[in-house]
């Protein structure tokens, strides 16, 4: 995957306590900070998503979903 530059503006608090952890060898520099901090943001909006997704399932219809196909028998399924 490519990557491309941006500008972004911060308060001045933010980019102090972003050059400490700089200094401090947690991140490389302030570019890889920024980016895994975007890159978990992202993940956990996607994540929040999905589980806000799954509270609108129904878990009886779920289940009976899922034990559908349990009470066929073996010897009519396909072979893979």
């Amino acid at each position: 995957m490519g990557k491309a530059k941006i500008a972004i503006t911060m308060d001045e608090e933010s980019i102090e306590q972003l050059d400490r952890l700089v200094s401090e060898h947690i991140f490389q520099n302030r570019s890889k900070a920024i980016q895994e901090a975007v890159v978990e943001k992202l993940r956990r909006i996607k994540h929040s998503r999905l589980a806000k997704e799954c509270t609108k399932l129904d878990p009886a219809f779920e289940k009976a979903m899922a034990d559908e196909g349990l009470t066929e028998d073996l010897s009519e399924w396909p072979e893979y």
